[in-house]
């Protein structure tokens, strides 16, 4: 998705944009967790180290932050290219749409600078075996020998205000999208307009579905065991499915891949 969008300069839009940098953080999101799960697969004594630990814990927070904010300056996109075409060009502006995307990065640096700094300021005297397939805050704070409820606290209160502000600005503009498909005469305007925002609302279920139930939930009200089923989600499965989602379902990526790919059998054949 990445390279497609580099080099086609018909995907240079701002919604394609916002896509370019969803596969970038949904590919070193998924690169910070999985090589060391699979590698634990296949090794007897499945380990990681203090600093390693904590790297892992940093990066992943960083993205799966910068992620959710991403969707929201989707939706936005969505909203002003429906509801606002005539003004589209005018309102999405480069500047605006690189604004869009250096505040998720330093809200979701802010996020996970202040997780892993309060959780490894923390005292582990006791035991070292994470129950978990990386190094997430809660089975972390599990080993804690002090009180945590600062840092759980601290996870709620960061974690609810990153969903509910992300997740109010992609209800809101999706209701205003609702209204202004509803206004519309022709059934073949309102089904191209529903199809446009179709892989964005797929993307956001799955994800945000997965994350208020680990991180904004009390801590006690499910065991780790079903937490760690549950962050298998949103670690690997989404994004896996995101960059299939927003190509299989999207006629101009299907289109500029097509395009592409048959410039380079032309090229092949001569």
């Amino acid at each position: 998705m990445i390279t497609l969008i580099w080099i086609d300069p018909r995907l240079h839009t701002p919604m394609y944009f916002f896509l370019n940098h969803l596969s970038f953080v949904d590919m070193f999101s998924s690169s910070s967790i999985a090589p060391k799960m699979l590698c634990d697969i296949f090794v007897e004594k499945k380990g990681i180290s203090f600093m390693g630990c904590a790297a892992q814990m940093w990066f992943f927070g960083l993205f799966v932050a910068t992620e959710c904010l991403l969707l929201a300056s989707m939706a936005y996109d969505r909203y002003v290219a429906i509801c606002k075409p005539l003004l589209y060009t005018l309102i999405m502006s480069q500047r605006v749409c690189v604004q869009l995307v250096v505040g998720p990065y330093a809200v979701g640096l802010l996020s996970t600078m202040t997780h892993t700094v309060f959780t490894f300021c923390l005292p582990f005297c006791g035991p070292n075996s994470i129950n978990h397939f990386f190094c997430d805050i809660s089975p972390l704070l599990s080993l804690a020998c002090a009180d945590t409820w600062i840092n759980k606290l601290v996870l709620f209160i960061l974690a609810g205000a990153i969903g509910v502000l992300s997740g109010l600005i992609i209800m809101v503009s999706y209701v205003c999208i609702l209204v202004a498909v509803l206004r519309i005469q022709t059934a073949e305007g309102r089904r191209k307009a529903f199809s446009t925002c179709s892989s964005h609302l797929a993307v956001v279920s799955i994800l945000y579905g997965t994350l208020f139930f680990t991180y904004v939930q009390p801590s006690s009200s499910s065991p780790l065991d079903v937490n760690k089923v549950i962050s298998l989600f949103y670690t690997v499965v989404t994004p896996m499915l995101n960059p299939l989602i927003y190509s299989l379902r999207n006629k101009e990526v299907k289109n500029a891949f097509s395009r592409k790919f048959e410039r380079k059998s032309s090229l092949i054949g001569r």
